[in-house]
């Protein structure tokens, strides 16, 4: 990864969802807000500062660009469009989640 770009897989589980009420909402069902969405980091650019492989970043999934490397279909970005980061690197002395 050059500059910070960061790679990420694709979270294939998040296409139906269930509503607290029970109902499936399946992944082609339009909503009237973007939904963001979690995925894990699989490589980093050299200079990406608050991320690191092994994270979970939130990000909107509509404005990146997916790409292929060996068969697995990955989303590359910039760090800056990484909304929040959970991180299990910090420990107990912090929530692990920089929004």
């Amino acid at each position: 990864m050059l500059h910070d770009r960061i790679l990420v897989e694709i979270d294939r589980d998040a296409g139906e969802r269930r509503s607290s009420g029970g109902i499936v909402i399946p992944a082609t069902a339009a909503m009237g807000a973007r939904r963001l969405a979690w995925s894990r980091v699989i490589a980093v650019g050299p200079h990406a500062r608050s991320v690191e492989r092994g994270d979970r970043v939130l990000y909107d999934p509509e404005d990146k660009a997916e790409v292929e490397v060996q068969g697995e279909t990955y989303m590359v970005m910039r760090e800056r469009d990484v909304h929040a980061v959970a991180a299990d690197r910090l420990g107990d002395e912090a929530t692990g989640l920089y929004l």
